[in-house]
């Protein structure tokens, strides 16, 4: 009990400091001026240094950025309590019924058991929330505009699939990548490239690896920052490796740089290898 107490203490307080920064009378100038949509950058900053964190598997650093991120709510809602729209309590209060009301296997009477049972019930609840609020006129309704493009590719493709617009499994949708590649070597092989045709081309590709990314039960954002973070880290060692040829990197010829990227791909793997052992 009084480890919640504490708990609850540290919202309040936090809710003071957010009231205190923000009061005409002394607070500070930059919290003043900031409204909800000046404020949307740092979300999406803190929100992604969260993940980071997370990744990096660092409880201090999880702690720290959860902490900003949990600013950012408290900020949002001192706004709205300034406008009289909601403040964190009912911010709170909304959260929690839509929980509940989303978790009839938990607080209701639902005989749901299996993932795939939970999973249709969620979004069935889902779509039956949106008819309520007049949001039902297409299946992609109340999906943000500015989402992430692989985000966004997730969420339409999710959607299109819950009403069975959908590959049975991953065969076609691999053979449909396939397809994608060879329609971007058609545009890039064409005599005179079009590139507003090319980059539709490669959209459709990027759109269908997203697509055999679902069916994989591969999150393609975290795919893709873990690419980025072994081309980054095996970047760095092939630049070790010009480091200590005592040479620039514009005297190397690619066949060269080449060399050493290889060579780091064998010590990743090597590295690898003993600690699996």
């Amino acid at each position: 009990m009084k480890q919640q107490q504490t708990r609850l203490e540290g919202i309040n307080q936090l809710q003071q400091v957010m009231r205190r920064l923000r009061d005409p009378d002394g607070g500070c100038p930059w919290d003043l001026k900031q409204t909800m949509q000046s404020l949307t950058p740092y979300t999406i900053e803190e929100a992604y240094e969260v993940a980071a964190a997370i990744n990096d598997g660092d409880h201090h650093d999880i702690e720290d950025e959860l902490g900003d991120l949990l600013f950012q709510v408290v900020f949002y809602a001192q706004l709205g309590s300034e406008q009289q729209l909601f403040d964190l309590n009912s911010i709170a209060s909304h959260t929690s019924d839509k929980l509940i009301r989303r978790h009839p296997h938990v607080f209701g009477d639902s005989e749901s058991q299996t993932d795939a049972e939970i999973k249709a019930q969620w979004e069935q609840i889902k779509q039956q929330e949106r008819q309520q609020q007049g949001k039902d006129d297409s299946v992609f309704d109340g999906i943000p505009r500015n989402l992430p493009s692989l985000l966004m590719a997730q969420k339409l493709q999710k959607r299109a699939a819950n009403v069975g617009f959908d590959w049975l499994d991953s065969q076609p949708v691999l053979a449909k990548v396939l397809e994608e590649v060879e329609e971007v070597r058609a545009e890039i092989d064409a005599e005179a490239v079009d590139q507003q045709a090319l980059a539709e081309e490669i959209g459709d590709l990027l759109f269908a690896v997203v697509n055999l990314a679902r069916h994989a039960q591969v999150n393609p954002d975290h795919a893709l920052q873990q690419a980025n973070q072994k081309f980054k880290r095996r970047f760095q060692t092939l630049e070790a490796h010009v480091k200590v040829s005592g040479k620039s990197f514009e005297s190397h010829d690619l066949m060269q740089l080449e060399e050493y990227w290889q060579a780091a791909k064998r010590a990743e793997k090597s590295a690898h290898d003993d600690n699996t052992d």
